[in-house]
Formats: C-alpha cells, structure tokens, sequence
C-alpha cells in the first residue's frame, strides 16, 4: 500500500512561474465520495487515465492508483458526483522539492492551490514566498469537496 503524505497551501503571488519545468492538463471525477473515502478517475493530458482509491484524512493518506483504459475514464467521468474539475498543473521545484501547482478553470476558475508531496510526515521543505495560508486538512480545499460538495462552501475566490 502506498502512502500520500502532502501540504497544501493557497497561492497569493505568481512568482512560482518562472520556475515551472512541467504542464499537465487534468480532468478528474469522483465516482464514490464518503468521509474519509473516495475513488476518483483522472485524465492526464487526454492521454494517460488512471483510477485512484484514497482512504485517510489530512497530512497523511493511504493511497492506491491503477493505470486504466482511456475510454473507460472517459466513461466513468459521465457518473461523476457532482462537477468534473478541470484545472492545469504546473511542477515548481524548489529546494529540494517538486511542488505541484494547480490553476482550477471552469467553475472553480480563480482558485490556485500548490502541493508538495513528502517522504515522511517529519519533512520539513523550505515554503517559497509565493505561498499563502496552508489548508492542509481542511476539506473545503480538497478536489474531494471542489468536485462534490460546489456550493455549500464557498472556497475563498
């Protein structure tokens, strides 16, 4: 079993972008959403597809990803709960981690939030200066509750 252990924070300035080394374009949906619980599926660029099991709150998650057929994401986004989040990422090291900034369009357009994956929950990464107030473990600022609860909490934008 893999383990997602990630910060997350709001960004206030664009000075993350001069630093990007990678783009992706994502579409993703979640298919079962409860507390604590959710099976999402993801297009990557509209070329790579993948199905993720996440079980856990906050800092630290278990998670599990599968490579699956691109036509059967397409498929499965049709039964989403609720919208289907588009947004762009944009990788930023910074040293000694990749930060993973996203820039939400559609219903969410506005919203920038930036993640950074850690090896270990004692990880301490140096926060850039672009950064605003971290949101790690608060719900309203998951692509759980983006996707499935739009409207019953306004997300700050």
């Amino acid at each position: 079993m893999a383990k997602e252990i990630e910060r997350k924070f709001l960004v206030r300035s664009d000075g993350w972008k001069a630093a990007v080394t990678e783009i992706i374009s994502l579409r993703q949906a979640y298919v079962a959403s409860m507390n604590g619980r959710s099976v999402r599926v993801r297009l990557a660029n509209g070329t790579v597809a993948t199905l993720t099991i996440k079980i856990g709150k906050d800092l630290s998650r278990d998670e599990f990803e599968y490579t699956i057929p691109v036509e059967d994401a397409k498929e499965l986004m049709q039964a989403a709960l609720g919208l289907v989040i588009e947004k762009t990422r944009h990788e930023v090291p910074y040293e000694g981690f990749v930060w993973e900034v996203d820039v939400f369009e559609g219903a969410h357009e506005g919203l920038v939030i930036a993640e950074v994956e850690l090896d270990d929950e004692s990880d301490r990464p140096a926060l850039p200066g672009w950064l605003g107030e971290e949101v790690t473990g608060q719900y309203r600022y998951s692509n759980q509750a983006l996707a499935t609860a739009f409207g019953e909490d306004d997300h700050g934008i």
